[in-house]
């Protein structure tokens, strides 16, 4: 299995600390942002990796290079005009297109078990399957609705005519999911040097034609690490011991 790791973003919300050097490189505990995600890939054996590449790049590349060092195979994919989930997606099209595959924001701290999270999505037979939590920011993250099966019936303020299977559970996105290639299939290949969102454009229309979309619900530790603040409440929750990541 491949996976993706979305590196691109310019970090505004760590501004200084993203002025010289990409937000996948800030130090959190230790080591680079961006060695949490890589490591829990690895654990699970998933090593064969795309990083996509804008603000500062160069220095992510210099300092990862072929991914030989952390035992795992890093190729890039370089985008000169940054294009967001959707168009970063696209243009790693070549790499991720033959198989089911994994993207995982650089800016997130999670202790999931992605054995369990793919189990659930071919259990499901889901084109998409994002993971999903409760919390009570979920409308300032971007909220979802999730049905009792787990099925996604609305993505942000998109509503789509999903019929729910009993009550529905308002939930928030991780930064964490397992895709089919069919995803490709709802981006205009026109878009390919485009800036759009998977959440916001791609994943509204798979719901609308009927594509199975699901959200895995997950409860255990996840931290978002956009802000200096946020990277502090990580690092005091892994120094006291409070968390223990596994694949570390």
């Amino acid at each position: 299995m491949k996976a993706m790791v979305l590196a691109a973003g310019q970090g505004t919300r760590l501004r200084p600390l993203t002025d010289t050097r990409p937000k996948a490189l800030v130090p959190v505990g230790g080591r680079p942002m961006i060695e949490y995600s890589l490591l829990l890939l690895r654990h699970y054996g998933i090593r064969d990796i795309v990083i996509n590449l804008h603000h500062h790049g160069d220095q992510i590349e210099n300092r990862l290079a072929d991914g030989s060092q952390l035992g795992i195979q890093i190729t890039y994919s370089i985008e000169p005009q940054l294009l967001d989930t959707g168009g970063g997606l696209l243009k790693a099209k070549p790499f991720l297109q033959d198989d089911t595959f994994i993207v995982i924001n650089t800016d997130v701290l999670i202790d999931l078990q992605l054995d369990e999270l793919l189990k659930f999505h071919r259990k499901q037979q889901a084109a998409a399957t994002l993971v999903l939590r409760p919390d009570r920011d979920a409308d300032q993250y971007g909220s979802m609705d999730v049905d009792e099966e787990g099925r996604i019936c609305r993505f942000l303020e998109t509503r789509t005519p999903v019929q729910a299977l009993g009550p529905i559970r308002k939930l928030m996105f991780t930064g964490v999911q397992v895709l089919e290639p069919t995803v490709f299939d709802y981006m205009d290949a026109a878009m390919t040097a485009h800036k759009f969102s998977t959440t916001r454009e791609t994943y509204p229309r798979m719901l609308s034609d009927g594509q199975p979309l699901y959200g895995f619900c997950f409860d255990g530790f996840w931290q978002d690490l956009g802000t200096a603040e946020r990277i502090r409440e990580a690092e005091r929750s892994v120094a006291s011991g409070e968390v223990t990541l596994h694949y570390l």
